[in-house]
């Protein structure tokens, strides 16, 4: 463990508050050892987070990585920090490695970040007001093109749908409903006819 890193952070932690309105805030909690955190993002136009900041009660990896996290989300668009948030060797390696008892906290921390993330993306969907319902808020995919997508390539998972059109690639929001739009189309491939998933096969 970078013992100097966590130091850093965690006794002159950065970005520690609310972010300013309008924010996006999410939380998370660890019934194991009782520690709790909150982020909050002030997101832009374009996405952009303008403003990330924290609040915790927890151990000094906790606020350290919430603290890093803070850093590193700032001025990336939400895509980019969902990403950020699903990659545990991205903070792991930013605060100089951790013993592998404490992943848990920096675990808690990306949480929490992804959380705020997704609230920022249930927000902007049902506000919405193009010509085409918007399903997955990080990239900006539409309703139609998952469905086009879905139609032509026959494709049976979430998984495949963020491979072809990179929808549900970000903070994970959109994948019930992608889920239940690959369900109404039954299941199939291209060329092969279309078999409802509650036929018989």
């Amino acid at each position: 463990m970078n013992q100097e890193s966590i130091s850093q952070h965690f006794f002159a932690p950065r970005n520690v508050g609310d972010a300013h309105e309008p924010s996006f805030i999410g939380r998370a909690a660890s019934l194991r050892c009782g520690a709790s955190s909150r982020m909050s993002l002030q997101i832009g136009e374009a996405n952009n987070i303008i403003e990330a900041k924290f609040k915790a009660a927890g151990c000094n990896v906790l606020v350290a990585s919430l603290s890093k996290l803070t850093e590193l989300v700032q001025d990336k668009t939400t895509a980019e920090a969902a990403t950020i948030g699903q990659d545990e060797d991205l903070l792991l390696n930013a605060l100089g490695g951790l013993e592998p008892d404490r992943f848990s906290c920096t675990t808690l921390a990306r949480e929490t970040l992804l959380r705020a993330v997704r609230a920022y993306s249930d927000a902007a969907r049902s506000e919405w007001i193009g010509d085409q319902a918007l399903i997955c808020t990080c990239f900006c995919v539409s309703e139609r093109t998952i469905e086009e997508t879905i139609h032509d390539c026959g494709l049976m998972t979430v998984t495949e749908v963020t491979r072809a059109c990179y929808a549900g690639g970000g903070c994970g929001s959109c994948h019930q409903l992608i889920q239940e739009m690959i369900d109404s189309f039954g299941v199939r491939r291209p060329g092969a006819a279309l078999v409802s998933p509650s036929e018989d096969v």
